[in-house]
């Protein structure tokens, strides 16, 4: 192979992957799956479309060696090929949010009233270690067995009213999701201030904190 195809032919792999990753609902699918594995009547339902639709999706992202599949009975089950795979996806919005204006704005529309802003991420797990605050997941149980924040409590975002009592009210609680584009941890934090607590938003989930871990040794000891 000649040098010039040679370096087409590697371009082409790698836009494989940009390919793939090049349609928002796809994009949507592989945040989700950063949460664990689901199966695709599940992942449908969440990104509201068909499963016949979710399945070419998905069918795409794993041409591309993106995700994986195992059958669970009559379920098909889908998950990351590698963390790579969310670290990928992780700095892919992060960028995003960086260079683009009209992201910019769209996030703002989401709101940043009460985000949590006060230590930096070392400080924050050293206060939750030591009881000083609370650090609430909101997510699904099964999204939490997964993989959660350490020393996190979970109160899944749909049980939070009736479940109240489990938190105490003299101590900041600081509530967490999936990740920025999460809406169940900032209807937690408007729930829980108007029932008087001292409530605040953790814009990141465990995806962005694991990749950010990745590039703190500081972070990573106060793990």
């Amino acid at each position: 192979m000649k040098k010039r195809e040679l370096k087409n032919a590697l371009f082409d792999q790698v836009a494989r992957v940009a390919k793939a990753m090049a349609n928002p609902k796809r994009l949507e699918l592989v945040a989700l799956l950063t949460q664990g594995p689901k199966a695709v009547e599940d992942l449908a339902t969440e990104i509201g479309v068909s499963i016949n639709l979710a399945s070419s999706h998905l069918k795409v992202l794993r041409v591309a060696c993106l995700v994986e599949t195992e059958r669970q009975g009559k379920r098909i089950v889908y998950r990351l090929a590698s963390s790579g795979v969310a670290d990928l996806w992780v700095h892919l919005h992060e960028l995003a949010e960086a260079r683009l204006a009209e992201l910019q704005d769209v996030v703002a529309e989401l709101g940043h009233s009460g985000e949590w802003r006060e230590l930096s991420r070392r400080e924050l797990f050293k206060q939750v270690r030591t009881g000083e605050l609370v650090l609430l997941d909101v997510r699904p149980v099964t999204e939490y067995e997964y993989a959660h924040l350490p020393h996190a409590r979970s109160i899944p975002h749909d049980e939070l009213l009736g479940r109240l009592a489990e938190l105490p009210r003299d101590k900041p609680v600081v509530a967490y999701c999936r990740g920025p584009y999460c809406l169940f941890a900032r209807d937690a934090v408007q729930l829980l201030r108007k029932r008087g607590f001292d409530a605040a938003l953790l814009g990141d989930g465990t995806a962005e904190w694991q990749a950010k871990k990745a590039t703190s040794p500081a972070l990573a000891r106060s793990l």
